[in-house]
């Protein structure tokens, strides 16, 4: 493997270039190999036992990084070249041989030409590995290779040309792979078809390109494999975990599943799914625990839950620490969190608004950590691949994770005043038609909240506070974050807002969020926020629509109003709705009347 050095910025070295994505280099196609490939010397380990106990057994590692000019034994990410077939941009020569060149890895052809990666890969429908097109094989299958003898017998491997026919249109028909030896050729159309590659005899070889052949346990993958494009966002999905460095107080039943979770040999229980040595491991742990084997089969029965349920177990600890800050007014701890209590009694503004919020957090400091967890690829419910797919099963494996300081708002709504609102038929009807699409789409129902009226409203009132705070604040949007708290059937109902901006610099800690978040000036932007999100550019086809979005998953929302940079958002901007914010023609909204009173003048007697 060559080590290619190349800059990325820290934390797109979680999301979107983690392990398992693929890249582009200046010419090159890359893709970052996992954890085991990583040197732990160049890698510092990263504390957060919040994380690391809901992650279980491993550990959490900076990636390797160097600034300025890289030398041999700088501190580096290793990646691999992928796809390994290119064809040359001057002769349209399409192989996968790499030479050197003065002891260097040299990109070009013989004819001198720049080599170009192939634009489309093989995925694995279900089992998220990703792999070459064996372009020589297939170009001599199909009807002609069993129609002429001397292209199942070709062994010209050097003539294989790709190129573009301009009479043939724009489209995959005008792009074809050519043998000169044996005169076969196919259209890339042929590629996309469903089934084209298994009907090709071309099969999953399991495993990932960094993955030596005969140097890792390979099974057999049953999937068939899928021809489409190497930068397809689908190509892969990552599961990423983040969590605030905050103290935090768990039941003992929780803390005994985190040391379950985390002892040396409870993958193998999770792996074993059920069978004869997970009884036998149960008891191990057990004994060493002092617990019963029937608690730890039930925690990894449940080791498979989804990142959201992760996620909301996290929050739980998060929403408690917050309510504690709020009520203990100015914070003088020199801790990672640090967040000034403040309430609206001095604040001026509308009525309806100051009776829905019941709290307000200067978040003067805080420490997130964002670990990846895996990745799938192709489809969301495929297998996830662990960021560390090392051969020894019972080391501890290496998570990816980054550490950022910012600072922030915390908004937290009255529970009373919510619970009236969302119990409205309405409210409950419009809410509705995102819980059915949510239902009726497995990778939905698996990683997204569940649509409650408040989720929704407390999610779209925190993007139109960011679109606000963007113009506000100093900060550009895309440097917002979001963490919404709001669930009703939660031990503890939560009901709150966080934005916040985290960065591995000084870029998350200039001030700007937290002078903003004085109520005074809250209020104002808050009411800014919302005749903003009254006027939208796409109206009245936006706020009386109920399909908008990836899936039809937001209902009033759209680019013109509500929506954010995708990164800012954590559902990738989906489950919003205007109308439950700001009200409709059949629906009642949180902030209803809210514009309506900061619009009426007094009248003089």
């Amino acid at each position: 493997m060559e080590r290619i050095r190349h800059d990325l910025r820290l934390s797109e070295t979680i999301t979107p270039f983690g392990v398992g994505a693929i890249t582009d280099v200046r010419g090159e196609s890359l893709i970052a190999a996992d954890t085991s490939w990583w040197d732990p010397k160049f890698a510092p380990e990263i504390s957060c036992e919040r994380l690391t106990a809901r992650l279980g057994a491993g550990v959490l590692r900076q990636p390797p990084t160097h600034s300025g000019w890289a030398g041999k034994e700088t501190a580096s990410l290793p990646y691999w070249r992928f796809p390994a077939w290119r064809f040359c941009e001057r002769c349209d020569k399409l192989s996968k041989l790499t030479g050197h060149k003065r002891g260097k890895w040299d990109n070009h052809c013989e004819c001198g030409g720049l080599l170009v990666p192939m634009r489309f890969v093989a995925v694995c429908e279900k089992g998220s590995h990703i792999q070459d097109i064996p372009w020589f094989r297939w170009v001599h299958r199909g009807r002609e290779a069993e129609l002429r003898e001397e292209v199942r017998f070709c062994r010209s491997y050097k003539e294989l040309r790709f190129r573009k026919i301009a009479s043939h249109g724009e489209g995959l028909g005008s792009l074809i792979a050519k043998c000169h030896g044996c005169g076969s050729s196919r259209s890339l159309s042929e590629l996309v078809g469903k089934g084209a590659l298994q009907r090709d005899g071309i099969r999953c070889t399991g495993r990932q390109p960094w993955e030596l052949e005969g140097h890792t346990e390979q099974q057999t993958c049953p999937y068939p494999l899928v021809g489409v494009q190497r930068g397809a966002t689908g190509n892969y999905i990552a599961e990423r975990i983040p969590a605030l460095d905050i103290p935090e107080e768990r039941p003992r039943s929780a803390e005994m599943a985190d040391r379950i979770r985390g002892h040396l040999y409870f993958q193998k229980i999770v792996a074993d799914n059920g069978g004869p040595q997970a009884e036998m491991v149960a008891e191990w742990i057990a004994d060493e625990l002092g617990t019963t084997a029937e608690i730890v089969l039930a925690v990894a029965n449940d080791e498979e839950a989804s990142a959201n349920e992760m996620l909301l177990d996290l929050k739980d600890g998060e929403w408690a620490a917050f309510l504690e800050k709020l009520q203990g007014g100015r914070d003088l701890t020199a801790s990672n969190f640090v967040v000034d209590g403040r309430t609206l009694d001095e604040a001026h503004g509308p009525k309806v608004l100051l009776g829905t919020i019941s709290g307000v957090g200067q978040v003067q400091r805080i420490r997130e950590v964002r670990a990846l967890r895996g990745f799938r690829r192709y489809d969301a419910d495929a297998t996830m691949i662990r960021t560390d797919l090392g051969a020894n099963q019972y080391r501890y494996p290496t998570y990816p994770a980054v550490e950022m300081f910012g600072e922030g708002i915390f908004l937290r709504f009255d529970e009373k005043r919510m619970a009236e609102w969302e119990a409205l038929p309405e409210v409950q009807a419009r809410a509705g038609i995102l819980k059915r699409r949510r239902t009726n789409l497995d990778w939905a129902s698996k990683r997204l909240d569940v649509p409650e009226p408040r989720y929704i409203a407390l999610h779209t009132l925190s993007h139109l506070l960011i679109r606000r705070l963007a113009f506000a604040s100093g900060y550009a949007s895309a440097a917002l974050q979001e963490r919404i708290y709001a669930n009703h059937d939660r031990t503890d109902k939560t009901a709150g807002i966080l934005v916040y901006t985290a960065a591995g610099d000084a870029q998350g800690t200039l001030g700007g969020l937290v002078r903003l978040g004085e109520p005074k000036k809250l209020i104002s932007l808050l009411v800014s926020a919302l005749e903003d999100a009254d006027f939208c550019s796409n109206d009245p086809v936006c706020i009386e629509s109920d399909s908008q979005g990836a899936s039809q998953l937001n209902l009033s929302a759209c680019h013109g109003c509500s929506l954010v940079s995708e990164t800012s958002c954590e559902t990738a901007n989906r489950l919003l709705d205007r109308q439950l914010v700001l009200g409709g023609s059949d629906v009642r909204g949180l902030l209803d009347g809210v514009l309506e009173e900061v619009r009426t003048v007094p009248t003089k007697e």
